[in-house]
């Protein structure tokens, strides 16, 4: 089984932003899910996206005027993020996310976490750590704003397999294997070149959250919190530093 860094620097962050629907209708999306959230045109300055990708939260927030740090472990899509968002600054970083407090600038009054991001630490000692970073570092009245899956109720049989997207060219597959605190992860694709099927397959650790245990984690360090749908399915957390 590989690492998370492992996992996307040679299997999943070159066909990343092909199954998001292209950066251009993702980024779209972000825009929306941001608006929804009442983020965008806020007055926010400083915002922190952790696990940025290839920008489908950091360019719209960063187009409505705030100053963004994003932060991802791939710089793969750290650079498509760079050519997306052209003259849009972004200060992008590759690092491990725990590290964030370390380039900082300033107190930030937004910190995004978001897209199944908090999943991928290595640990729940992990979580609790950045919830606590979090907490240290943001603005006083400032937000964290978490998605994530649910994988606490495991999926039996065939319903673990999960076809992801697929065209004349792609097809892209996942299948779940649950543990006690985690689950893993086979992302399976195959490829067509010059008529032939060439099939890659990649497998990396996940962690079960549960959305009450994280919202007890918040309010442990001083958050006001609220769980509430997210996009596609996910799980969305807003924490105020109230």
């Amino acid at each position: 089984m590989s690492s998370i860094i492992e996992h996307y620097d040679k299997h999943l962050a070159s066909v990343y932003s092909w199954m998001a629907g292209d950066i251009g209708n993702a980024v779209s999306r972000g825009q929306l899910e941001l608006t929804d959230i009442g983020l965008l045109n806020n007055g926010a300055k400083y915002a922190v996206d952790l696990g940025a990708g290839f920008g489908m939260h950091a360019i719209p927030l960063s187009r409505s005027g705030c100053d963004v740090l994003a932060i991802d472990s791939s710089a793969f899509l750290l650079d498509e993020l760079k050519d997306y968002a052209g003259d849009t600054p972004v200060v992008t970083v590759q690092d491990d996310l725990l590290n964030f407090a370390s380039h900082l600038s300033d107190k930030p009054d937004v910190v995004l976490c978001m897209g199944d991001t908090l999943t991928h630490l290595p640990r729940m000692s992990s979580v609790t750590a950045l919830i606590s970073s979090v907490w240290e570092h943001l603005l006083q009245g400032g937000r964290f704003i978490i998605t994530f899956r649910d994988y606490t109720k495991a999926l039996e049989g065939t319903n673990r397999f999960i076809p992801v997207k697929s065209n004349e060219s792609r097809i892209s597959t996942c299948f779940l294997e649950y543990a006690e605190d985690t689950i893993q992860v086979h992302d399976i694709l195959h490829e067509r070149k010059d008529g032939i099927w060439i099939l890659r397959v990649s497998a990396y650790q996940k962690l079960k959250l549960d959305p009450g245990w994280i919202k007890q984690q918040l309010e442990l360090c001083g958050f006001v919190a609220s769980v509430g749908a997210g996009l596609s399915g996910m799980v969305r957390i807003i924490a105020s530093k109230e």
